[in-house]
């Protein structure tokens, strides 16, 4: 699963990245130790509210993490839709609708997973590009509407085996897309997804060890990704 990731570009960085034409100019603060329910920034392309409009637009929205289906009673179930299987997502009720038409790429400087250790405690290690880039993780959003009429939009990331070492330290993956697919994984209008699913390689990232600190969700700041002294193992870098 993912659980945890670093977002920690500005707004105006995002909005050149992801060539975003339409911005809500929400801006939230860089975070290190982005959790489910906190509030995060999401790429994705929608007919904008305007009349004449007719083609969708590629946008910059800040929304939670945590999918609530359409068809909740409660919207507290979004704590447990943060991940979606890459290889199910067409067929689970939650996740079904949403991928047909409403995908989105969550920007992500890197991604943390947990690895056990002889001794029975959990390593956590902060995945990330070589070269400093972005991450485009792939996601699907929805709109849940409370019994008093305000709208709230959440998003779920979706994930797929781990491959190379990636999998020694957990099985799971955030699915990434590569920038050449990205206008087909947002565009609406292409409501058979599934040729869509090639997740990017592992090539080109590093798994560094790190603080135990990004165990706390209260605990935040750049010091969280700062990989811990060289522990002599090549793996890391793959």
């Amino acid at each position: 699963m993912c659980g945890r990731y670093a977002s920690a570009r500005n707004r105006h960085d995002l909005l050149e990245e992801f060539e975003v034409e339409l911005d809500d100019e929400e801006e939230i603060e860089p975070d290190y130790n982005v959790a489910p329910t906190k509030d995060v920034y999401a790429v994705l392309s929608r007919v904008p509210k305007v009349e004449g409009a007719t083609e969708p637009v590629r946008q910059l929205r800040v929304i939670r993490w945590g999918l609530v289906p359409s068809w909740a009673k409660d919207p507290s179930i979004g704590s447990r839709l943060i991940n979606a299987r890459m290889e199910t997502i067409a067929e689970k009720p939650a996740f079904r609708r949403a991928f047909a038409s409403r995908r989105c790429l969550l920007p992500a400087d890197g991604y943390f997973e947990w690895m056990p250790t002889a001794d029975k405690k959990k390593q956590p290690y902060y995945i990330h590009p070589a070269d400093g880039g972005l991450l485009a993780m792939a996601g699907l959003y929805e709109f849940w509407k409370d019994p008093g009429g305000e709208w709230l939009c959440t998003c779920t990331i979706i994930t797929t085996a781990a491959a190379d070492h990636l999998g020694e330290i957990h099985d799971r993956t955030p699915m990434c897309i590569d920038r050449a697919h990205w206008a087909d994984w947002l565009d609406p209008r292409i409501t058979d997804a599934a040729e869509l699913l090639v997740p990017a390689g592992a090539a080109g990232l590093v798994a560094d060890p790190v603080s135990t600190a990004v165990n706390n969700v209260r605990n935040n700041g750049p010091e969280l990704i700062d990989p811990l002294q060289d522990t002599g193992d090549p793996s890391t870098l793959f």
